[in-house]
């Protein structure tokens, strides 16, 4: 698990990112955890399921898990605040299990900021142009 991926509210992320401030997302209070995922093809499935409602502009941030500081534990999917978890994987055999970032990001561990491509009409996420 050296690749983990957020989704983060792009004004959020870059007014704590610009003031130096630790970053949370608004969930966090009732979460407890900020939500990851170490598969990338779950990001669509899961923007479109939490986030798509949500008119704001979102980046994905892709973290080296390597420089967290903050504990990361493997967990059961949970709900983003009010919203429901589902499966994204009707066959599996298994529950899965998410990663779940118990405190901040830290900045140096951000190694890619992608800017998510949306349609303007229906607010689905569609693609995260130039993730490497």
């Amino acid at each position: 698990m050296s690749v983990l991926y957020h989704l983060a509210p792009a004004p959020a992320w870059r007014k704590c990112r610009e003031k130096g401030e630790a970053y949370f997302p608004d969930t966090y209070a009732s979460d407890g955890f900020i939500h990851l995922t170490e598969k990338a093809e779950l990001l669509l499935p899961v923007a479109n399921h939490f986030y798509k409602d949500d008119p704001r502009t979102w980046l994905l941030l892709v973290l080296d898990a390597t420089k967290l500081k903050a504990e990361v534990k493997m967990e059961p999917a949970a709900d983003v605040g009010t919203t429901k978890t589902k499966t994204f994987d009707p066959n599996a055999k298994e529950e899965a299990l998410f990663p779940h970032l118990y405190g901040t990001i830290d900045y140096e561990s951000v190694t890619q900021e992608v800017q998510i491509e949306r349609d303007v009409a229906t607010g689905e996420f569609l693609s995260f142009p130039g993730l490497q």
